[in-house]
């Protein structure tokens, strides 16, 4: 029973988010504090490329923990911190990248290429109707196939 228990409470704390912010990186203050955590939930490890800086170990992930903690406490506003990093690291530092000429392709690549088969199951199923139907073959036909298949 204390088995099932132990491991029933590893499962559950295994599935609780991880968050790598070492002690040293926490702000004083504990709006900036959830400001920051806030912003670096939406910032990707450039290293990871699939956690957020704030899941990941990673030393650039410090880092940018780091620079977003300081631009924080200049007195930078949330989006001014977000323009920042996209400006030093581009659009890709954005978990979710925002909509513009850069990322158009990125975000309307799914609804083309859903289109693009649509169009091509409709080209497949017309050119399966246009088809040609089998003609029933006539007595001097079946006659004929008769004596070559007696050969």
């Amino acid at each position: 029973m204390i088995r099932r228990l132990a491991f029933a409470l590893f499962l559950f704390l295994s599935a609780l988010p991880a968050h790598a912010v070492n002690p040293d990186e926490v702000l004083a203050d504990p709006k900036l504090e959830a400001r920051a955590r806030e912003i670096s939930s939406h910032l990707r490890c450039l290293v990871c490329q699939n956690q957020s800086i704030d899941d990941s170990n990673a030393e650039l992930a410090r880092d940018l923990r780091l620079l977003v903690r300081e631009r924080l406490k200049s007195g930078a506003s949330d989006q001014q911190v977000y323009d920042y990093l996209v400006s030093r690291y581009g659009e890709f530092v954005l978990l979710k990248p925002r909509l513009s000429e850069h990322t158009l392709f990125l975000w309307g690549a799914p609804a083309l290429l859903a289109l693009i088969g649509v169009m091509g199951l409709g080209f497949f199923a017309a050119s399966r109707n246009g088809r040609r139907k089998a003609v029933a073959l006539t007595e001097e036909e079946k006659a004929r196939l008769q004596a070559i298949l007696k050969e």
